[in-house]
């Protein structure tokens, strides 16, 4: 084979991309409930945009973007996540002006330079939301269970949802101060990436994987004591709209999410199997972002989902989608495939899914290759069946079959595809 996918990128086929729409569109369903409307912005920003709002320190920043320069000179990112470019899209546009709170979901394509692994792919895609203007810590919680309602929906369970908050510029520095001395007798126990986090980011080295990092930072302080007194009062009014919309969590301390631009709530949505990289959904709060990026102050929170590992949970947990058509059209003869071109057309505009025996063949073979194709009712015409202006309409989950004129075909078919099966003694 002489072409094939670069490496970290894949193909995605039927079946599967019945699953992909079906999760997109009860996701479009469950979000407009909550009032989101969808936003779509380009996959191409300015790099500067992800630098500044991402961390110029982050591993995403420093190690995952894809980064080029296009034929002007300029510093062009695909994008690496969605929150940066609807907050510059909410910024441009003025979508401050709008009435509050103002809340849209994307969906689509992200790209990170990674090691791939199963659930994750250099490009892969992300639903998410994001909602403006709102500091109540009712917001969070209705993100969170408007989240819960959407894994429900598509049928997930056994998840894990883990809290914390991680303060605001006011209380975070004395925290950092207090962990940056925890850090300093355990330099050595260190992963070479958290020794560099230790000097610019030393947040990030609560949420590392490796082993030994985590037996470092077990008794590391805890940041829910050194919350601010409006961040105290957030968490705690946050935690008990949870607990009054039912809602099982733990707090995790140790959880600061890998982006700068947090502040207050994280929330991460996870299961046990995908392996280390477990997140099914993420997300929290970004109070300053809007105004850092020249916009007026604005609170704002959102979440991610990841797509290939939520596909992922669903093919494990039960059969993927299958297209079957509601109809198959057996012909036999040369009068009867031009007749059947029009029938499928009309049957088509009627909303009713149809396949067309275009291989022709015996009437044998091409019933098999309906029911392959698990299609519901198999139309045949034959030069006897033109001859009488009727089809055999067959019903291929029991074998029960009507003769019916061609002109009542989808009035018919109505009847056939709803009406109770044969019961069989």
């Amino acid at each position: 084979m002489k072409y094939r996918t670069i490496k970290g990128v894949q193909d995605i086929l039927p079946p599967d991309t019945l699953l992909w729409q079906h999760v997109e569109a009860t996701a479009q369903e469950i979000f407009a409930l909550y009032g989101f409307q969808e936003i779509r912005t380009p996959i191409i920003e300015f790099t500067e945009l992800f630098v500044r709002s991402i961390g110029e320190n982050t591993d995403i920043v420093e190690k995952e973007m894809y980064t080029f320069e296009d034929r002007a000179g300029r510093s062009i990112t695909l994008r690496p996540e969605g929150t940066a470019s609807v907050v510059r899209a909410y910024i441009q546009n003025h979508l401050y002006n709008l009435p509050a709170p103002q809340k849209f979901f994307y969906k689509g394509p992200m790209f990170r330079y990674e090691r791939p692994q199963k659930g994750r792919y250099r490009q892969f895609h992300q639903i998410g939301v994001e909602a403006f203007a709102v500091d109540d810590p009712r917001m969070d919680a209705e993100i969170i269970e408007m989240l819960h309602l959407l894994l429900d929906r598509l049928g997930l369970g056994n998840l894990n949802t883990e809290v914390n908050s991680i303060g605001c510029p006011n209380c975070r520095p004395v925290y950092r101060d207090k962990l940056i001395q925890y850090l300093k007798d355990r330099i050595d126990s260190l992963c070479a990436d958290c020794q560099r986090r230790y000097e610019v980011n030393p947040l990030r080295v609560l949420d590392c994987k490796v082993q030994g990092c985590k037996a470092a930072v077990k008794d590391a302080p805890r940041i829910t004591d050194f919350l601010c007194n409006d961040c105290k009062e957030h968490f705690e009014k946050f935690l008990s709209y949870l607990k009054a919309l039912e809602i099982p969590f733990t707090i995790n301390t140790s959880m600061v999410r890998g982006l700068d631009y947090y502040t207050r709530t994280t929330f991460e949505v996870t299961t046990e199997s995908l392996g280390a990289q477990n997140a099914v959904a993420a997300g929290g709060r970004y109070d300053g972002l809007v105004k850092e990026f020249g916009g007026p102050s604005t609170p704002a929170i959102g979440f991610a989902i990841g797509m290939e590992r939520l596909i992922t949970l669903l093919k494990d947990s039960k059969e993927p989608p299958a297209f079957c058509p509601d109809v198959y059209i057996v012909t036999l003869g040369d009068n009867a495939e031009e007749k059947a071109f029009g029938i499928a057309s009309a049957l088509r505009k009627g909303g009713f899914s149809t396949e067309l025996s275009y291989k022709g063949g015996s009437l044998k073979s091409q019933l098999r290759r309906a029911d392959r194709l698990k299609a519901k009712v198999a139309i045949i015409i034959g030069e006897d069946e033109l001859a009488k202006g009727v089809a055999v309409c067959k019903r291929l989950s029991d074998g029960m079959q009507i003769e019916v004129a061609l002109d009542e075909i989808p009035k018919s078919l109505e009847g056939l595809l709803h009406s109770p099966p044969i019961s069989v003694r």
